[in-house]
């Protein structure tokens, strides 16, 4: 199976792949400290805790085994600012990317710099064909990384419980197809 790079350099910080164990003070700090600014958004912040975390490090190194989830940390000078990962979509041509920010790290463009990132990497694996980002309704921040990275919205769903507490209940499902390799003509049917 082909893996994604574990690292990609992105200018002014890079993506990383979550390193287990070694990783858990940062991921719990990161966590802790962006708690109430992912809570209105993150269901699954209520839960946050020690365990979660090691939870959370352990379940990332096997799901990068299994392909199941390749998730990164998103570091500046060596302190993680955040997330982003991409994750199987709802077939498997398909995945589907999140990511999220320390507050401290937003409104620099380093979430949709690092979901292009990721959408790169992604679409170098040959078994990918399309990308998708799922936010719910009311979170117009989120709304803005697939806008600008030239996703598509494709539909409106009942989005899966427990919903955000901020949220509308609603997830808005944007998608990306595998770019054309460049020399290659489409058909249009003309």
């Amino acid at each position: 199976m082909v893996r994604p790079r574990q690292l990609i350099e992105c200018g002014d910080f890079v993506l990383r792949r979550w390193r287990g164990r070694s990783d858990f003070a940062p991921a719990f700090k990161l966590i802790e400290e962006s708690a109430d600014h992912l809570r209105p958004w993150e269901p699954w912040v209520e839960g946050h805790g020690e365990e979660s975390a090691r939870e959370f490090l352990t379940k990332a190194e096997a799901k990068w085994a299994s392909g199941d989830v390749y998730n990164y940390a998103i570091a500046e000078d060596g302190t993680p600012i955040g997330m982003c990962q991409s994750s199987r979509g709802p077939t498997p041509q398909g995945r589907r990317l999140g990511y999220w920010l320390h507050p401290a790290a937003t409104g620099r463009g380093i979430a949709t710099r690092a979901a292009a990132a990721v959408v790169t990497e992604m679409f170098a694996l040959p078994d990918v064909e399309y990308l998708e980002i799922v936010h719910d309704s009311a979170n117009a921040r989120s709304a803005a990384v697939p806008r600008r990275l030239g996703f598509t919205e494709v539909r409106r769903e009942q989005a899966p419980r427990p919903s955000a507490p901020a949220g509308s209940g609603i997830d808005v499902v944007w998608r990306l197809d595998r770019p054309a390799p460049p020399g290659s003509s489409v058909d249009h049917g003309w």
